[in-house]
């Protein structure tokens, strides 16, 4: 295929923001890519050159890139870096700076051809790699015609931003390759194998070669990280066990890490750490390296922990912040395993090495765990208790409070409490002990956009607009703009952090009335805490779910000091989770409030039969 092809579908990608649209013209383009090129063509669409576990990034930064242009060009790099300050995209630069009077390239560049050169510039390490990826990517882009030295330029910053996420591409694969009535199958086929795999690209090229039973049962594989399974939340532990039917199994939320380790088999092979966000984590922590194979012997083996800093001296939990201190260090890390030692405790079992066991019920997973793990002072089993009663829960929530733990996960015994891969829902429920007080939970939110500093703050980002997920329509609808909670180093080190995401416009996917100084792409998940939830008219996030033209607002928000670098933007608090808290604590307020007329904190009471939201104060 031509990569002039994919360009022209680049730009109409760019040109629309509907989910529909974007879906109809992917499925459409996709069905014509020959089975061996569909996955170049899945990773591209997203930016990427392999799935985003294997960590494979092109590692171009804007100086080196304007270097190829001006090579290409032969103009000089103060001309390129002139032309890119005035339209504050290099790819534009490029594409108008190549000219009618350029001698056209001698024959059209290929998608693979494309991809391989890109990938080598991904490969160039160490000494006169600079040179090597500069080299590389000139040569490209002298072959390339203007439009396609546009989308070159922008897939080497990292800055394709055509809005394409997995679910649409999910979307898009399920109506290329499935009839119309079939759709919704198809679609469950596709996602369930993504989540299993987490390589849309090889998915994709499964689909393509040999249909949708290909999908039927994909297994999950050592070296390939699981979509990590999500819980819900309920208010009260009563609620919870409720769900469940009155019975339940009370493990230990860890205020963690939460890894996902895969043991080799016999044939050898490195233990590797998976993060929720799928990155490979396993040199920031080399002792649990060490440690897992003493706990699980010979695998294959995939299983699920959190990771938790100790108290080098009493062994005793300690704050996350504390591992936080850990991720993506490269230097200083044996200084680092004495200051901030860390345990893994484990969950859940997703492979053993007698099979996978995805598919088997809670019960069954939990008692396989057991037989496979040898307790260490590096590796253990999250503390558990099956309870059938009220009282006995509320005993093993407080005696997980008082060691050291932020609440507990009740988890379903059910026959049908299979794990389920990249999926939230009742069959675990969080429960944690800021239910007891404020807001039913903190929120992660999204960085959006950023209001310039005064004062004290000048120099920096001063407040920051934050955003949570709409999975549904995959965008970021604004919640609240917060600035509290801040120290100066705090908002220093966002600003310097961030900064390389400054965008002129709004993000695609990006949902906002307010205007920011700065719009940010999504990137960073921040976690917040506030007095209540609201209904806004300036806030987007649940926009008309409750009352025409109002979205959900989070009322008095202060960040919590914790930066969640281990969720993604899309992991980030769901607007379907906010429209549960928000009714979670209209509950709670009409069941306190006294009697006498509704003030501005204290909503009226709902008679039977009221319309949802009908007599909520913005």
């Amino acid at each position: 295929m031509h990569f002039a092809e994919l360009v022209s579908l680049f730009g109409e990608l760019e040109d629309t923001s509907k989910r529909l649209e974007i879906r109809q013209k992917l499925s459409t383009f996709l069905v014509k890519v020959e089975a061996d090129e569909l996955p170049a063509v899945i990773y591209l669409l997203q930016g990427q050159l392999r799935p985003e576990y294997e960590g494979i990034e092109l590692g171009v930064a804007d100086s080196l890139a304007r270097k190829a242009v001006a090579l290409a060009t032969g103009l000089p790099e103060s001309t390129i870096q002139q032309h890119g300050s005035h339209s504050g995209d290099l790819g534009d630069t490029a594409e108008a700076l190549w000219g009618e009077g350029r001698k056209p390239p001698s024959r059209p560049l290929r998608v693979r051809e494309v991809y391989d050169r890109l990938t080598g510039v991904a490969e160039a390490k160490g000494e006169g790699s600079q040179e090597v990826k500069v080299g590389l990517l000139r040569d490209l882009l002298t072959s390339a015609e203007a439009k396609e030295a546009k989308y070159l330029v922008r897939l080497v910053l990292g800055r394709l931003r055509l809005g394409v996420k997995e679910m649409t591409l999910v979307d898009a694969l399920a109506a290329a390759y499935a009839p119309e009535d079939q759709f919704k199958e198809a679609r469950g086929a596709i996602e369930a194998a993504f989540n299993v795999t987490s390589d849309l690209g090889e998915v994709a090229s499964s689909l393509a070669a040999h249909g949708l039973p290909a999908l039927v049962g994909v297994r999950a594989q050592v070296g390939k990280p699981v979509r990590a399974m999500l819980a819900e939340r309920e208010a009260t532990l009563k609620s919870a066990l409720d769900r469940m039917g009155g019975t339940a199994a009370l493990e230990y939320k860890y205020d963690g890490l939460r890894l996902q380790a895969h043991v080799p088999g016999p044939s050898g092979g490195p233990v590797r750490l998976f993060s929720r966000r799928l990155e490979n984590v396993s040199s920031q922590f080399p002792e649990i390296l060490e440690a897992i194979p003493l706990s699980l012997g010979p695998g294959p083996a995939i299983v699920e922990g959190e990771c938790v800093p100790v108290d080098p001296v009493t062994g005793e939990l300690r704050p996350f912040q504390e591992i936080s201190r850990r991720r993506g260090r490269k230097y200083d890390l044996t200084r680092f395993q004495e200051e901030v030692p860390v345990r893994l405790i484990l969950f859940d079992v997703l492979l053993a090495p007698e099979g996978p066991t995805l598919d088997r019920s809670y019960p069954e997973r939990r008692g396989r765990l057991e037989a496979m793990v040898k307790v260490t002072d590096r590796v253990d089993l999250a503390v558990r208790e099956v309870v059938d009663d009220l009282g006995t829960a509320e005993a093993f929530f407080h005696r997980a409070l008082s060691d050291g733990c932020e609440g507990v996960m009740a988890k379903s015994l059910a026959p049908g409490s299979t794990y389920r891969a990249g999926a939230r829902g009742f069959w675990w429920i969080k429960y944690k002990r800021e239910y007891t007080h404020e807001l039913a939970d903190t929120v992660d939110t999204v960085v959006v956009g950023a209001f310039r500093g005064r004062g004290r703050r000048a120099g920096r980002y001063g407040a920051l607009l934050v955003a949570v997920y709409d999975a549904q329509a995959e965008t970021f609808p604004t919640l609240c703009k917060v600035g509290t909670g801040f120290d100066d180093k705090t908002l220093e080190d966002l600003t310097r952090r961030l900064s390389s995401r400054e965008q002129k416009e709004p993000p695609k996917d990006v949902v906002s009335t307010l205007v920011p100084d700065v719009w940010l792409e999504p990137s960073l998940v921040l976690e917040l805490r506030g007095a209540e939830l609201t209904l806004s008219p300036v806030h987007r996030a649940g926009d008309g779910l409750l009352r025409a033209g109002y979205g959900f607002a989070l009322r008095f928000p202060r960040f919590t000091g914790r930066i969640r670098e281990d969720k993604s933007p899309e992991e980030a608090t769901e607007v379907k989770e906010l429209l549960r808290l928000y009714q979670t604590q209209v509950r709670h307020a009409e069941a306190e409030a006294p009697e006498g007329p509704p003030g501005p904190h204290r909503p009226p009471r709902k008679e039977p039969g009221a319309s949802p939201g009908g007599t909520e104060s913005p």
